[in-house]
């Protein structure tokens, strides 16, 4: 299957630059680009990617808004979309998981792991800077607010552990081999996960995470 991509980001060098990289990819296809964020949102709603890079710092409408409209809380059919930043310790990319993100990369994290962002993001996970990944998802625990709620049902002792292993960036395929599980039995724990947290995608399960202290 091919992973369709729209590229939002303001500086035409990034832009050419990600699309070089992706469309070098056998089953990776850059259907758009943006340079605002505006636009950003209507190509998104127009072109229906499987996946959208979103910068943060944009004209008429920034990445964190354009995101939260393209993947909100109040959209009922929210889009993939993945933050891209410049900068590891930015408190909009706080904002930005919180508007919907399903993960964020730095730009200089090279054609690696920009790719793998795509895949992940395409398949249902999540890929961070590793650089980043706890740091900035620990902020999430000492967070000015919150907006944890409890789950709708207790979660078990293994969909506990999956949940651990999600929040300090696990794959799929690392959280089976940790858990010495099956990845398709991760799938069904993540599943009776965020239908227990009313969570939309794994971002929000490692917010949940933090934010009630499961991971320190």
């Amino acid at each position: 299957m091919t992973v369709r991509v729209l590229v939002a980001d303001d500086q035409t060098l990034v832009r050419t630059g990600f699309r070089l990289i992706l469309d070098a990819e056998p089953d990776i296809d850059v259907v758009g680009e943006a340079a605002d964020g505006e636009e950003a949102v209507r190509r998104a709603r127009e072109l229906r990617p499987d996946v959208t890079l979103m910068d943060i710092r944009m004209p008429l409408v920034d990445g964190i808004q354009a995101t939260r409209l393209l993947a909100g809380p109040d959209v009922a059919d929210p889009l993939r979309v993945v933050v891209v930043t410049t900068y590891d310790v930015d408190e909009n990319v706080y904002a930005a998981l919180r508007a919907g993100a399903c993960g964020f990369l730095l730009k200089d994290a090279g054609p690696r792991l920009l790719v793998e962002a795509v895949h992940a993001a395409a398949h249902g996970e999540s890929l961070v800077s590793p650089s980043v990944t706890t740091r900035l998802l620990a902020r999430f625990a000492n967070g000015a607010t919150k907006r944890t709620t409890a789950p709708v049902e207790p979660l078990t002792a293994r969909e506990l552990e999956v949940v651990r292993a999600v929040a300090r960036g696990g794959t799929n395929a690392e959280i089976a081999a940790e858990l010495v599980i099956s990845v398709s039995t991760v799938k069904t724990h993540l599943a009776g996960v965020q239908r227990k947290l009313l969570a939309r995608n794994r971002t929000e399960i490692a917010i949940w995470a933090w934010e009630t202290q499961l991971v320190t």
